[in-house]
């Protein structure tokens, strides 16, 4: 079976440097964000469904996987701007844009201040709402781990015991990296506890997107409650929504057929 072929490159932007993925295929472009914690591997099964039709683009965004990770706010509003610049980079002017999580934001804020650079949104187990979370809450756990690990084994069993599900456990693991310590993680812990500080709410950001939008839900209603996911339909002018049969925040991947359903529709009403 023939594979989709993934390059990998880093863009010397003017605020930093951007580690990306890029299928380079002929047909419209897909830009995927990955949610806080994560990296562009966390699309690879996605990358592998729609790179023969699509360029897929996936970056890892600042203070993740290789890209640089800067004194900031680690704001939607400073992770949008990098994106913005790989865009006119790459010399891309139109794309679709799907956002995980922490993604999910910052691709609302794209559509939403963008708009010209997005033809479609979709926002994945993300809400609007200032996060009801302690300050800082996923964070310390992760500064708590033992960083450095040792070994190996001792990194994958303590990953394995503070993940909540085995999806949880592989995109910590896509994060693991051996280094002349021992095994340290690509992400900035320091970075994803200042992002949680600055992080707002957006639904007045919500009616500014025109283009069609696709949010999809976990069936825990942990990431988008009820009330949150009726507001943010009601806000967006040209919305289709779902709920996912699974549990699991990793929405993409939790139930692939059905998600995979979903989002196939979404991109044939665009």
């Amino acid at each position: 079976m023939e594979t989709v072929k993934i390059y990998r490159s880093i863009a010397k932007l003017k605020s930093i440097d951007m580690f990306y993925f890029d299928t380079k295929t002929e047909g419209p472009v897909i830009l995927c964000l990955h949610g806080r914690w994560g990296r562009a591997e966390t699309w690879q099964d996605f990358i592998k469904h729609y790179g023969k039709q699509y360029r897929i683009i996936a970056p890892d965004q600042r203070g993740h996987g290789l890209s640089s990770k800067p004194e900031a706010e680690y704001t939607a509003k400073e992770m949008a701007e990098d994106v913005i610049e790989l865009l006119n980079y790459l010399d891309i002017h139109s794309v679709i844009l799907v956002g995980h999580s922490m993604g999910g934001a910052v691709a609302g804020y794209l559509a939403a201040v963008y708009p010209s650079y997005v033809n479609a949104v979709a926002i994945l187990d993300m809400s609007a709402a200032e996060s009801k979370k302690a300050e800082g809450e996923r964070s310390w756990l992760t500064k708590d781990w033992p960083l450095p690990f040792a070994t190996l084994n001792e990194a994958m069993s303590f990953i394995k015991e503070v993940s909540v599900s085995a999806l949880e456990y592989q995109y910590f693991m896509n994060s693991l990296i051996e280094t002349v310590e021992g095994y340290d993680m690509l992400f900035s812990p320091q970075a994803k506890a200042i992002g949680t500080v600055y992080y707002k709410e957006w639904f007045y950001l919500l009616p500014r997107i025109k283009c069609l939008a696709l949010l999809i839900r976990s069936s825990s209603h942990e990431g988008v409650p009820d009330e949150d996911y009726i507001k943010m339909q009601s806000l967006l002018p040209n919305c289709i929504a779902y709920e996912m049969s699974h549990p699991d925040h990793n929405v993409q991947l939790a139930n692939k057929e059905e998600f995979y359903g979903y989002f196939s529709e979404f991109l044939k009403r665009i």
